[in-house]
């Protein structure tokens, strides 16, 4: 099974993961829908919605660029009503986009607690809820319906909430989406499934907000790979929805055995690992 013809809705794709997921998938001749804000080049986060459209239609995909803040109800049904327009339908939501900042609590204000839960929390729920009928409608035709939302395994260890407990609860909630809509959406034929880095990913953002030096990460294209083969699976068999897939874990059950062509600097092996693991 591969993604051709299929139309994947993805928030957050101007860059980083969302784009590689993206470029991915248009190598099989995917459609990909960029739902992202991004219209202007940001010198420190470089990449808006006509860059990635570009890419992805360079990779042998068909590219629909939308400005779209998930927060907004009315921006993302509007979004998807023109997805379904141009493309036919959407068979697959990716759930990228998300808010960080590894803050504890006396040093997040909240207005950056309200980010992190708007876009990560509230953003993955209206997005989940604005596609879910075209995902029916996808089911019914036989087109492998899927969500993926890039959160990791839920994990009620002090350790994860004491530094930055407001982006962990933020990251938690997309997690409990992906537990209860996997539940909600097993008798539509509708796979959800979650995917986390075991080791730091190199982004823009991660970059831009100084967290993790990037030459001790992986590219976002370990997190492509994992993603197509979450996605080209058969969302109708109970073993395929309601996971936690951790991308070098998934890798290895396929067979990969290659990892050191993810790091950022070739050979190295200290690569640090990622949060919630």
């Amino acid at each position: 099974m591969n993604l051709k013809d299929r139309t994947l809705f993805i928030t957050g794709a101007s860059r980083g993961i969302g784009l590689a997921i993206a470029r991915r998938a248009a190598r099989d001749g995917a459609n990909v829908v960029i739902a992202a804000k991004t219209t202007d080049p940001n010198p420190k986060l470089p990449g808006t919605i006509y860059t990635a459209a570009a890419e992805i239609e360079a990779a042998g995909g068909r590219a629909l660029p939308l400005v779209v803040d998930i927060r907004d109800p009315a921006l993302v049904e509007a979004a998807v009503r023109r997805a379904v327009g141009h493309f036919g339908g959407v068979d697959i939501l990716v759930n990228n986009a998300s808010a960080i900042s590894l803050t504890d609590t006396m040093n997040t204000p909240v207005k950056r607690f309200d980010l992190m839960f708007g876009v990560n929390v509230r953003g993955t729920f209206v997005c989940t809820q604005a596609c879910l009928s075209a995902l029916i409608d996808s089911g019914k035709a036989g087109r492998n319906p899927q969500v993926l939302t890039l959160s990791p395994p839920l994990n009620m260890d002090p350790k994860w909430f004491a530094p930055h407990v407001a982006y962990t609860m933020a990251k938690y909630g997309m997690s409990m989406c992906v537990l209860g809509h996997a539940a909600e959406f097993r008798t539509h034929g509708i796979a959800v499934n979650a995917l986390w880095p075991k080791t730091a990913i190199a982004t823009a953002a991660l970059q831009a907000i100084g967290a993790i030096p990037t030459d001790l990460c992986r590219t976002p294209e370990i997190m492509a790979d994992a993603a197509h083969a979450i996605l080209t699976s058969d969302a109708r068999d109970p073993a395929n929805t309601g996971n936690f897939h951790i991308d070098e874990e998934l890798l290895r059950s396929l067979g990969v055995t290659d990892f050191e062509r993810y790091a950022v600097v070739a050979g190295t092996q200290a690569l640090l690992p990622d949060l919630f693991l």
